[in-house]
């Protein structure tokens, strides 16, 4: 008898990823398949306040792709969650809707908390628990969520892991891309200052300032969990393409990081395009995204972050296989 699947749909501003897995018994999962697309979702709502037409084409596109291999895999649970753009748009409702008409899928736009701590769920199995404080950074593409925990208090609290702070700040990488075009000339003195003011706008962000004294003492951990970090991680490594096995899980020093966005900055839009891990519809996107982690770094200093590719699919299908095991009879 074959084991019960589970699909998870996240549909973000920049990206819409879905995954479909199996329990593995000893309270993880297994992967049957992976989906990630760039639809840009939320092109030019800051300007607007609206989904546009094109990014909505998009998204509807690799929805409807999902769409076909939910129905193939035939899951027993279909878990579809929305964040930023969908929140923000006054249309994302309309647009969400249409989707469920067409497609059969039913999203809920979540909450920022409810966003954050799923993030926090999907990253568990990451934290140190010798680690005094850990905080997990999501850089979107219409927001960024950071979220304090204690890595003894999530690790022992099961689905719903406590969070010591939570923020979400208006920083996502297709909005800073589009309002803060990277100039051909002066890139290291554009960049300087685009961090500066990130950073005076994160300084606010999230009521775990308390924290600050351990991580300067290197006695908390960060994790990076978005396209932006491992698509650093990815290039740092020198991979001809992007693979998850080999970023996933691994320690980046703040250091090579940041060198590494410093070469990035260095080169033009095609030679960022031609790597295999960035690809031509993140290459506008990964310099900016490295600000908004360097603004990050420079608020709450670590040497070192771990990098994670999962995250919000992953709480959702933890959720969803926990709730039916409870269900079964």
């Amino acid at each position: 008898m074959r084991a019960p699947l589970f699909a998870a749909l996240d549909l973000g501003t920049n990206n819409c990823r879905m995954l479909v897995a199996a329990a593995d018994g000893g309270g993880g999962m297994r992967v049957i398949e992976a989906f990630s697309r760039i639809v840009r979702l939320g092109e030019g709502l800051s300007a607007t306040g609206r989904l546009g037409e094109t990014g909505m084409a998009r998204a509807y596109q690799a929805l409807s792709a999902c769409a076909q291999r939910i129905e193939a895999h035939a899951p027993v649970a279909v878990g579809c969650v929305a964040t930023q753009a969908c929140r923000a748009a006054s249309n994302g409702p309309m647009f969400l809707n249409r989707v469920r008409q067409d497609l059969g899928l039913s999203f809920e736009i979540i909450s920022p908390e409810e966003e954050a701590r799923l993030s926090v769920l999907g990253c568990a199995s990451l934290l140190d628990v010798e680690a005094e404080a850990a905080m997990i950074v999501d850089i979107g593409g219409g927001s960024t969520e950071l979220s304090w925990v204690s890595p003894k208090q999530a690790l022992s609290a099961g689905l719903d892991p406590p969070l010591i702070s939570w923020s979400t700040s208006p920083l996502g990488v297709v909005a800073l891309a589009e309002d803060d075009v990277e100039p051909e000339h002066g890139k290291q003195a554009w960049y300087e200052a685009l961090v500066a003011r990130l950073a005076q706008t994160l300084s606010n962000a999230g009521d775990a300032h308390h924290l600050k004294p351990a991580f300067a003492a290197g006695c908390a951990q960060i994790i990076g969990t978005s396209g932006t970090v491992t698509s650093l991680a990815g290039v740092h490594l020198n991979l001809p393409r992007y693979n998850r096995a080999q970023v996933d899980g691994m320690w980046f020093d703040v250091a090579d990081c940041r060198a590494t966005i410093a070469r990035l900055l260095a080169q033009s839009w095609e030679e960022r395009a031609a790597n295999g891990c960035i690809g031509k519809d993140r290459a506008d996107l990964v310099v900016v995204g490295g600000a908004i982690l360097d603004a990050v770094l420079l608020v709450w200093p670590a040497t070192r972050i771990r990098v994670a590719d999962r995250g919000l699919r992953e709480g959702v299908l933890m959720r969803q296989i926990a709730q039916h095991a409870r269900a079964r009879p």
